[in-house]
């Protein structure tokens, strides 16, 4: 295993830095690096700081710098110290410029900004919430997406991160017994869509959840036939309807919520051409 020190400098959150950093690091076996995370750094002072704790823990640099007097403090330190530093913005953001015909300005954490799109996903976010899990079937008609699925199908954190894009999500469990609300079934312009997952990694999913609530495991919930069934119970519904579905099986979050904007983006008109093959037409 290769250890190592990984210093992810930014002038804002850092959110990029780290993704371009993981994005990375997963191409590569064998490796345990210890993250670093330096945010906010919008001074020549703070950008020595960060040097002095690069020369405590040498290591890689990554930095997202869009200040070039500060960037070149971060850059001209690592330089004397033999230290690799990476300014992952700068070539994109120059071809950019080329491209554009237009010079670029330094505004760090301008993809922040308190704007309509940022309110937005506010909206979305408390959305998301008040609509988790059934919990409420009033202004459904508002949603963007609602999400149906046996439980442990990842619908509330995939709620949640396409809240983070602004896309108003809300999400209904399916339990054996329990018909779905008419809302539901009568709504017009929501997409709905589907989560599913192998009746076996669903078994142990569920299995870990008990045993980390420290409950009885002597129930259906976690019965191998209950279990199939309910899953294929949910297949037919969505069949039945029409409703696109996703298997979850091997996916992250992040994956899922991807191809529903994909449907979504779809449905719109904006793209056009083939979906993410695990998606079914119900």
């Amino acid at each position: 295993m290769h250890n190592f020190h990984l210093h992810l400098v930014s002038d804002s959150t850092g959110e990029t830095v780290t993704l371009i950093a993981r994005a990375s690091l997963v191409q590569f076996d064998n490796i345990d690096p210890h993250e670093h995370l330096w945010p906010m750094i919008r001074s020549v002072d703070q950008a020595h700081e960060v040097l002095t704790q690069v020369k405590n823990n040498p290591g890689f640099v990554i930095c997202t710098l869009v200040n070039e007097d500060i960037r070149q403090v971060i850059e001209d330190g690592c330089r004397l110290m033999r230290i690799p530093c990476i300014p992952v913005l700068d070539p994109v953001v120059a071809a950019l410029g080329t491209y554009l015909g237009e010079k670029s300005h330094a505004r760090p954490g301008r993809q922040h900004v308190m704007d309509a799109e940022y309110f937005a996903r506010i909206e979305a976010m408390h959305f998301a919430l008040v609509h988790d899990d059934g919990q409420s079937a009033r202004d459904l008609a508002n949603a963007d997406v609602i999400i149906l699925g046996v439980s442990r199908t990842s619908k509330t954190p995939t709620c949640i991160y396409l809240a983070n894009r602004g896309i108003k999500a809300a999400n209904i469990p399916l339990v054996p017994g329990c018909p779905l609300p008419d809302e539901v079934l009568n709504i017009e312009g929501p997409m709905i869509v589907g989560l599913t997952n192998d009746p076996k990694r669903l078994l142990e999913v569920r299995r870990q959840r008990l045993r980390f609530l420290d409950q009885d495991e002597d129930t259906e919930y976690v019965d191998q036939d209950a279990v199939k069934a309910e899953v294929a119970d949910a297949r037919k519904l969505f069949a039945k309807h029409g409703w696109p579905v996703i298997n979850v099986s091997r996916r992250s979050i992040e994956e899922t919520a991807a191809t529903i904007l994909q449907l979504l983006n779809r449905r719109d008109g904006l793209v056009d051409g083939e979906i993410d093959g695990q998606v079914d037409a119900g």
